[in-house]
C-alpha cells in the first residue's frame, strides 16, 4: 500500500489522488483527501489534515470527512472541506461553515470580443472601481432601513428583481434560483443587520474581486455551447459574500452554541468545530439565520452584477441587452444545506447537513436541482484562480455524488497567510508587473490588498482543476484569463 507521511499523520492511498486518513481513537469516520502528491506537499504545510482529522469527531459524519485539493487551514473546520453530517442524530457547525456565508462566486457572460475591449482596459476599470463599492467598512449600492434587510434576508435575488436590479432570468441562473427556503430574519441579530444595512452591494476586501476576463480556452465545445462560452469572448467573475451581516451571524451562533452545548463541545478536539445538535432550537435557528445570510450574498452580488452592465454601458455606449450581458451561474461556498444522499452500498438515502466550506455543489447532468438550461450538460463550475493565473468553468461531473457528496473544489487555496504574504510581496510592485508583464489592469483600496492576493500566494490552479477533471467530480469546460480587476 503507498503511504504519504505528512508531519505525523499517514494518508493511505485509495486509488489515484484519493488518500485516506484511517479512522482510530474517537474518530466516527475516516478522512479523504483529494490530491496529487504535489498538493500533498502544500497541504502538509499547515493545519488542514489536522484539521480534517478533528472534523471527523463530529456526531453524525456520514462516510468520511473530505479535503479538496485546493485545501488549507481556515476556523476549525480547513478551507476546501466537505462535510456530511446526519440532519437527524447528528449536527450543524457554524465554524465548518465559516463567518463569510455564502462567500461565492458568478459569472455573467457577454458577446463583447477580446479585440474589442483592448485600448479601453484602464478606462473600463477606472469606471469599475468608480462605480462599484470596495473596501472594509460601509458603502453599498443601496443603502436599507432594517425592514429592507429583513425583506433582502427572507426573499433573496426576488426582492432584487421586484425592486429593478435584476431580470428573470438572474433567478434561473442562480442557485436555489437566488432565494434559500426556511430563511427567517428573525433569528439574525440586530447587530448583524445594522452592520448590513450599509453594506449592500459591495465588494468588501481581502480576496474579493471584480474581474473582467477573456475565455482563453474551450476544452468541452458542446458543454460549452450549453453555457454561451467560445474562445476570445469578454466574461465577467464577481466574488463576494455576506459582508459583515454574515460574519457577526457566524459569530453570534458561536458564541451561543459555546453556551448552551457545552456538553458536545466537550467532545471535540478543537472548540472552533462547536456545533449544535440537529433537531436542537439552536440548530433550526442557525440553519434559519444562515439561510437568511445566504439570501443577502446573493443579492450583493446581483446588485453588483447590475451595476457592471451599467458601467459597461457608459463605456461600450450599447445597451447591456446588446451586449448580451446575462448571468451564466452563481455557486454557493461556505454553505450547509440540507440534501439527501445515497450513504452506503446499500442504497439508503438520508437526509444531511452538507457542510461546504471554500467548496463548491457539483451537481451532474440530470440531477433536478440543475438549472433546467444546464440539466443536459450538468451544472455551471467556477473556479477562480489568483489575479495572474487563469480561472475555469467546469461542470458537475458524474463521479462528484458517489465521491464528495456532489462537491468539488471552490479555487486555487491559499499556499501562505495575509500576514506573510504583505511581508514578501509590495501592493505596487505586484500591480505593474501583472501590467507590463500580463497586460492585466488592478486596482485596490490599498497596496496592501493587492500584496495579500499575489499570484505567488496561492496554490497552481491547473493542478487543482486537472486534479478535479482526472476525479470526474468537475469537468473542464472553458478557461479564462484577466483583463482588469478590482479590489477593495
Amino acid at each position: 500500500m503507498t503511504t504519504f507521511d505528512a508531519n505525523g499523520i499517514t494518508l493511505e492511498k485509495v486509488r489515484e489522488y484519493v488518500w485516506e486518513i484511517p479512522r482510530e481513537g474517537d474518530m466516527r469516520a475516516p478522512a479523504r483527501v483529494l490530491a496529487s502528491e504535489a498538493l500533498l506537499e502544500e497541504i502538509k504545510e499547515d493545519k488542514t489534515l489536522e484539521q480534517i482529522t478533528n472534523t471527523t469527531h463530529l456526531p453524525g459524519i456520514t462516510n468520511y470527512a473530505i479535503c479538496m485539493p485546493d485545501g488549507h487551514q481556515g476556523y476549525g473546520f480547513p478551507v476546501g472541506g466537505v462535510g456530511a453530517l446526519d440532519a437527524e442524530n447528528g449536527c450543524i457547525s457554524p465554524g465548518a461553515v465559516g463567518y463569510d456565508i455564502n462567500c461565492g462566486v458568478r459569472m455573467m457572460r457577454t458577446n463583447l470580443t477580446y479585440d474589442e475591449l483592448q485600448g479601453r482596459e484602464e478606462e473600463l476599470v477606472d469606471s469599475l472601481f468608480t462605480n462599484v463599492p470596495s473596501g472594509l467598512g460601509g458603502g453599498g449600492i443601496v443603502e436599507a432601513g432594517v425592514d429592507t434587510v429583513e425583506e433582502i434576508l427572507e426573499r433573496g435575488v426576488d426582492w432584487a428583481l421586484e425592486n429593478g436590479h435584476a431580470v428573470e432570468e438572474d433567478l434561473l441562473h442562480c442557485e436555489d434560483e437566488g432565494m434559500r427556503e426556511g430563511a427567517d430574519a428573525d433569528k439574525v441579530s440586530q447587530k448583524a443587520k445594522d452592520r448590513g444595512k450599509n453594506q449592500i452591494g459591495s465588494l468588501g476586501s481581502g480576496n474579493h474581486f471584480l474581474e473582467v476576463q477573456r475565455v482563453t480556452d474551450v476544452f468541452d465545445e458542446g458543454v460549452g455551447d450549453a453555457y454561451g462560452l467560445e474562445e476570445d469572448q469578454i466574461v465577467v467573475l464577481i466574488h463576494c459574500g455576506s459582508r459583515g451581516l454574515g460574519h457577526q451571524t457566524c459569530n453570534d451562533y458561536l458564541r451561543k452554541i459555546e453556551q448552551q452545548h457545552q456538553g458536545l463541545l466537550n467532545q471535540l478536539p478543537d472548540k472552533e468545530l462547536a456545533a449544535a445538535p440537529a433537531g436542537s432550537q439552536l440548530a433550526e435557528d442557525y440553519y434559519a439565520a444562515m439561510n437568511a445570510a445566504i439570501n443577502f450574498a446573493w443579492v450583493n452580488r446581483q446588485l453588483i452584477m447590475h451595476r457592471t452592465r451599467k458601467v459597461f454601458e457608459r463605456v461600450f455606449g450599447r445597451s447591456w441587452e446588446e451586449m448580451d450581458m446575462h448571468l451564466l451561474y452563481d455557486v454557493a461556498h461556505n454553505i450547509a444545506k440540507k440534501e439527501t444522499h445515497t450513504v452506503n452500498d446499500d442504497g439508503e438515502q438520508r437526509e444531511l447537513y452538507v457542510h461546504r466550506k471554500g467548496a463548491t455543489r457539483a451537481f451532474p447532468a440530470g440531477h433536478p436541482e440543475v438549472p433546467k438550461a444546464y440539466r443536459d450538460v450538468g451544472q455551471p463550475v467556477i473556479i477562480p484562480g489568483s489575479m495572474g493565473a487563469g480561472s475555469y468553468v467546469l461542470r458537475g461531473g458524474e463521479n462528484s455524488m458517489d465521491l464528495t457528496f456532489g462537491s468539488t473544489a471552490h479555487g486555487a487555496g491559499r499556499l501562505m497567510s495575509r500576514t506573510q504574504a504583505k511581508s514578501e510581496y509590495w501592493g505596487g510592485d505586484v500591480q505593474q508587473e501583472l501590467e507590463e508583464q500580463d497586460q492585466i489592469y488592478v486596482k485596490a483600496q490599498s497596496g496592501a490588498t493587492v500584496a495579500e492576493e499575489a499570484p505567488g500566494v496561492y496554490k497552481d490552479v491547473d493542478e487543482v482543476v486537472r486534479v478535479s477533471d482526472e476525479l470526474g467530480i468537475g469537468d473542464k469546460v472553458a478557461r479564462t484569463f484577466p483583463v482588469c480587476n478590482i479590489k477593495g
